[in-house]
């Protein structure tokens, strides 16, 4: 099942855009392989309300101005984090200096110093004001969300659900440019798997990724639902391709397998395309369908069939 990519964006930095009666957005000019064109903060809540705000971006102080010129008579009441990536979490600590709103996430940051860094690297400074635990619902100035603990891409991902509008923030669990990187050892595959799952029986009418484009049936001609469905069926193709190369060529390492299934995938992405087969493998071992020459399963091990 092919993944329906929304390539398209219509939007300029530093201006924010009314997206539905609740939710705008402003997107930050910090644009890479790994955030699209930038990430994306909503606000959430009628103008001249009592808002939140989700995702503030990172420490960048154009996109921070901008946010908060955009939040001219409104009032913060909430700062929602869903991650601590430092695309994402960073300009939390402005916003709640500037509007004394108190931050909410699952928890700061998970790796240690120094583990292995993909993406935007991890934002170690941040400390939640609240805790926020898998289903606690957060009421605001006509607006009422959920969090939904959705690890996977990192282990102390939310998303947000406004049940005003029966729309779903899913941060980078799922986004519609891009597949997510899974890097272990706190990304993992078995986690983002039953993470996917647990969205399938929801009744979400749009997604809002902190990157690109929002996902409906308007912009993919599919519904959320069908559009994990697509996610999860790539995901196990990948697997499929990794027992098809064990299979043909005998054992290898993940920058063999890496050369033959990211063929077409530029070379400078092929690093975290490892970390992704690195955390398929992981999965995989675990329930004996490969096994590692060694039996240590990481970066540098000889994978076999189990």
């Amino acid at each position: 099942m092919a993944i329906p990519f929304v390539k398209e964006l219509d939007f300029a930095y530093g201006t924010i855009a009314q997206l539905s009666p609740l939710v705008r957005r402003v997107i930050a000019r910090n644009p890479s392989a790994f955030t699209f064109h930038g990430t994306g903060t909503y606000v959430v809540g009628r103008p001249g309300g009592r808002v939140a705000v989700i995702d503030p971006g990172p420490d960048d102080d154009a996109h921070i101005d901008a946010l908060l010129d955009a939040l001219r008579g409104d009032t913060v009441s909430h700062i929602l984090i869903t991650h601590t990536h430092r695309d994402h979490s960073p300009g939390a600590a402005r916003l709640k200096e500037v509007t004394g709103a108190p931050t909410y996430a699952y928890g700061p940051h998970p790796l240690p110093r120094g583990g292995i860094a993909v993406e935007e690297g991890g934002d170690h400074d941040f400390r939640p004001d609240h805790l926020l635990e898998d289903g606690t619902r957060l009421v605001g100035d006509g607006w009422t969300m959920s969090a939904l603990h959705t690890p996977g891409h990192i282990s102390n991902h939310l998303c947000f659900a406004l049940e005003e509008e029966r729309a779903l923030f899913s941060g980078d669990h799922v986004m519609g440019w891009s597949t997510t990187v899974i890097s272990p050892p706190d990304g993992n595959m078995t986690d983002y798997y039953n993470s996917l799952r647990r969205l399938l029986p929801r009744e979400d009418r749009r997604y809002y990724p902190t990157h690109g484009a929002p996902i409906d049936e308007r912009t993919t001609g599919r519904d959320p639902q069908r559009f994990v469905e697509a996610l999860l069926a790539h995901r196990m193709g990948r697997e499929t391709q990794i027992i098809d190369c064990l299979t043909r060529n005998g054992p290898m390492t993940i920058p063999q397998m890496v050369q033959r299934m990211y063929a077409d995938v530029p070379s400078y992405l092929h690093g975290a395309a490892a970390r992704s087969v690195l955390a398929h493998l992981i999965h995989m071992a675990a329930e004996g369908r490969v096994k590692a020459e060694g039996d240590a399963v990481d970066e540098r091990a000889v994978y076999r069939l189990g």
